[in-house]
């Protein structure tokens, strides 16, 4: 499969072209700074230079053709302030899959977060992240040219990764190593049964691949 993933040198992102890369995918990342292209070679994918903030939706579904799948992992980062939420984590987000309808890519899977709701209340910039992604999530639900799976990881860790998941549509808060939710999107990308789910994320009892064809009704 050709992969093509927003938001390529993110931390989930470079786990998850490693493990693309290793089982034989051709894998491409998307980053804004040229510098970075090093870390994706170094990770196995190619890198494509091209600012999700500024890019038009004809200059991303042009990056796009060809693809098997799409995986949108960007995200403004912890230290961006609400400003940013709602130009990457959300409109990058829609931008991301409005082309990816246009380039005709119809797998489609999204990093999202626990608790992310367009409705979310609250003035702290958590608070608008969590609208933000809530937001971005509606929108990719709403395009009939896509077969969308979006992932709502727990806690995210550095802890290596065990390969054992709660993967459900309701798992309640929990912690998650970043390892397996690279793991996790390895799994899915692979699992079209899985389109149209929205599924939370985060340390439990069963092998990854498990999780995954249990939810895909496998």
């Amino acid at each position: 499969m050709r992969i093509v993933i927003a938001g390529g040198h993110g931390q989930i992102a470079l786990r998850l072209e490693r493990l693309l890369a290793a089982r034989g995918d051709e894998v491409a990342g998307i980053i804004r700074k040229a510098e970075q292209a090093d870390d994706l070679r170094a990770a196995g994918a190619e890198p494509v230079v091209l600012d999700l903030e500024s890019a038009s939706v004809d200059e991303v579904a042009e990056r796009l053709r060809g693809a098997d799948a799409a995986v949108f992992a960007a995200g403004a980062g912890p230290g961006s302030g609400a400003a940013r939420k709602e130009t990457v984590d959300k409109a990058a987000a829609v931008l991301f899959a409005d082309a990816a309808v246009r380039a005709g890519v119809r797998r489609f899977v999204v990093v999202s977060s626990m608790g992310a709701d367009p409705e979310h209340r609250g003035d702290e910039i958590f608070d608008a992240y969590l609208r933000a992604k809530g937001e971005a999530d509606a929108h990719v639900r709403a395009l009939d040219g896509l077969d969308w799976t979006i992932l709502r990881p727990g806690q995210l860790t550095d802890d290596a990764g065990t390969g054992l998941v709660r993967l459900e549509a309701h798992t309640g808060r929990g912690p998650v190593p970043r390892d397996d939710v690279a793991a996790v999107l390895a799994e899915l990308v692979d699992t079209p049964a899985t389109a149209g789910l929205t599924l939370g994320l985060i340390s439990g009892s069963a092998p990854v691949s498990v999780a995954v064809k249990s939810v895909a009704g496998n």
